[in-house]
Formats: structure tokens, C-alpha cells, sequence
């Protein structure tokens, strides 16, 4: 069987087929926007299962999230900086890659994405004694 398109119709199939190829918005790419638009707290909360702690070192756990994901301590001089986020929502490792440039750095605190604000710390020693200075 042979189909025959107008040439502005067979633009039209060509255009989709070669978006759905490429990944323009035509095609699955506009998917893959709207997934990443939503992370996985407000998923959680459209379940009504809501994050009650969101801790991430990586990216930002609500889309609407834009406080620092957690804080560097430089062993240099002891300064610290907030490591934040880029457009996208994950962490701006090059601000912590130019914080730390010709020395070490500890993570010291991680951000509560949350509206709980329950960030973590270093914890001191515990009775366990580690292998690690002060156990």
C-alpha cells in the first residue's frame, strides 16, 4: 500500500520523526522536562506522603528548594562556604572545587531541604572509640 502526503503533511511526519530521533521538545525530550521539573519530595507530597527530612549532597529534593545542600570546611585556614546550586539543581561543585583549591575540605554540615530545617552536623565521639581522631 502506498500513502501519499501533501509535502507540508509529510514535513509535518518528518519533523516529529526526526524530533522524537533528537530528543527536541516535539518528541520525548518534552517528557524528560517535565520529570525533571518535579524531584523527589514533591513526587513524595503528591502521594501525600511528604519528605519529613530531605539531606542531599547532590541536588536539590524539591523543585523549589534554593538554600545551600551543605557547608565546607577548609583545613588550610578553617573557613567554611555554603556549597549551593546551579540553575538546574544540582550542587555547584565548582564553587567547592575553587574553595578548596590546594588543600582538603570536610563536609561539616548538610543542609534539611525540608521545612523541618533538621540539619546534620559532625556528631562528637561516642563511647565506640574509631579509628579516627577523637574516636
Amino acid at each position: 500500500m502506498t500513502m501519499l502526503l501533501s509535502s507540508s503533511r509529510a514535513r509535518a511526519v518528518l519533523a516529529i520523526i526526526a524530533g522524537l530521533m533528537v530528543g527536541s521538545p516535539i518528541g520525548l525530550r518534552a517528557t524528560h522536562l517535565e520529570t525533571i521539573k518535579r524531584r523527589p519530595c514533591d513526587i513524595y507530597a503528591a502521594g501525600n506522603t511528604p519528605c519529613v527530612a530531605a539531606h542531599s549532597t547532590v541536588r536539590s529534593l524539591y523543585a523549589r528548594y534554593a538554600g545551600a545542600l551543605y557547608e565546607v570546611k577548609r583545613a588550610s585556614d578553617n573557613a567554611t562556604k555554603n556549597i549551593g546550586l546551579l540553575p538546574d539543581g544540582y550542587a555547584n561543585a565548582a564553587a567547592q572545587d575553587a574553595f578548596c583549591t590546594n588543600t582538603t575540605c570536610i563536609i561539616t554540615k548538610i543542609y534539611d531541604q525540608s521545612p523541618e530545617h533538621n540539619d546534620l552536623a559532625i556528631a562528637v565521639g561516642g563511647h565506640f572509640k574509631g579509628p579516627g581522631p577523637n574516636g
